[in-house]
């Protein structure tokens, strides 16, 4: 068992859990009226429930009872191509390219906020910050010899169910607190032909929990900041692996290896925003988010069993710390404007600059990029108490030229550009 080989385990099983932060695109899709101004003063405007998502202490500016729910269409494109390696025995060999290995996800939110005085307000929500699906499989179809072990299917969901309370201290300061339950659940397949190296099937719960406050100076003018505490998910199911190993006078035989669970480390995130009522029809607000991606150091696979059938052995691995990405904090940055048409008609725009985490070490499964963000939304109201909100989003992120390391090829070389657009639709009642 000396020479097991790690190598290949270590990537292959890694791969279930980088597609959890989103291959390059974080699931800003909370709400519509967010969606249409790059979710900008987002932790403080609190003009309908889906507030709750962004700071708990902006519960504190409902008199009334609000309920919103939502769908959003998430259409990611994720190109990769000139995927190509070279191998001392036979040169050069190029796999090609494949236009969209990125899929398409319908995404719900539901939001509920009831002030049970002046002073205190509870509410519940359900929404997504993660998900994406991925497919590059195709780069190594009917092919002798690929890096079987960085290419192939990948569909990630995870659901937040939160329950918050906030309190208002006076007419200025309110402050808030919450609990999150994260839900996730992950499909991952790696094939070298009809021989499955990678399959996982696997969910899990883990708790986090946010903060926030609010400053109100005027009617006109106020901040919002919020700190969300996010956990370290474990998920269990089945984590199989098979590599090989060489055993003098057998030869290189196969190892299969099975693990209980993955421990995977979720980010913190730190906002702060700002709403400006300019004019009586105009307002302008902003918000800055800092995103603790460099605590994201490596992913570990729990009590592993391995079973070298041709000789009959079975022996634990425990724990093994599987590959490590040295990723980095990142800022996001937005700043939109709502203009009020009429009682009826109200319109909304956006930009976000979204900075990539990707430092030093680059991955064809994680297409990460700085990104840029382009929104419009719309709301009617159809009364006092029904609003109908509407917002679209067209993300764009930066081609990446890259190298990564394949167990079985060595380095393969790739060039990588993510992109999409978001469509949602929210529904908004004030009891």
């Amino acid at each position: 068992m000396k020479s097991f080989n790690k190598t290949l385990l270590a990537v292959a099983v890694a791969l279930a859990s980088t597609q959890t932060f989103a291959s390059g695109f974080q699931l800003n899709s909370q709400s519509a009226t967010g969606m249409g101004r790059a979710f900008a003063g987002d932790a403080v405007i609190a003009d309908n429930a889906s507030v709750l998502s962004r700071n708990p202490a902006a519960m504190a500016l409902f008199n009334k009872d609000a309920i919103s729910l939502g769908l959003t269409y998430a259409d990611i494109t994720v190109d990769v191509k000139d995927v190509n390696f070279n191998l001392p025995t036979i040169g050069a060999v190029d796999l090609g390219s494949i236009d969209d290995a990125g899929s398409s996800k319908i995404i719900p939110n539901l939001f509920y906020i009831h002030p049970i005085d002046d002073k205190l307000a509870v509410g519940f929500a359900a929404f997504s910050n993660f998900g994406t699906g991925t497919d590059a499989s195709s780069l190594s179809k009917n092919k002798q010899i690929a890096p079987f072990d960085l290419l192939g299917e990948t569909e990630v969901t995870t659901v937040n169910f939160n329950a918050s309370v906030s309190y208002r201290i006076n007419d200025m300061f309110s402050i808030g607190a919450g609990l999150d339950a994260i839900y996730g659940e992950g499909r991952l397949t790696r094939n070298a032909g009809t021989t499955p190296i990678v399959d996982v099937d696997a969910d899990g719960w883990a708790f986090g929990g946010i903060v926030g406050a609010t400053v109100e100076l005027d009617k006109d003018n106020r901040f919002g900041i919020s700190y969300r505490f996010s956990p370290t998910v474990n998920v269990k199911g089945d984590i199989n692996t098979i590599t090989t190993t060489t055993i003098p006078g057998v030869g290189t035989v196969p190892v299969a290896t099975s693990f209980d669970s993955l421990d995977v480390p979720l980010a913190d995130i730190f906002q702060v925003a700002g709403f400006h009522q300019i004019t009586p029809k105009f307002a302008l607000h902003y918000t800055a988010q800092h995103t603790q991606w460099g605590n994201f150091d490596q992913i570990t696979a729990k009590d592993g069993t391995a079973t070298i059938a041709a000789v009959g052995v079975t022996q634990p691995v425990g724990d093994v710390a599987l590959k490590e990405y040295q990723w980095k904090d990142s800022w996001l940055f937005s700043v939109g404007g709502t203009y009020t048409i009429n009682e009826q008609f109200t319109v909304r725009a956006g930009y976000m600059h979204d900075q990539g985490v990707v430092d030093e070490i680059s991955s064809i499964s994680f297409p990460d990029s700085d990104r840029n963000w382009y929104t419009a939304g719309m709301s009617y109201h159809i009364n006092p108490q029904n609003t109908v909100d509407f917002g679209i989003a067209y993300i764009k992120g930066e081609e990446v030229h890259l190298i990564e390391n394949s167990a079985i090829t060595g380095p393969v070389n790739a060039v990588t550009e993510s992109k999409g657009m978001y469509y949602s639709v929210q529904y908004s009642y004030q009891f």
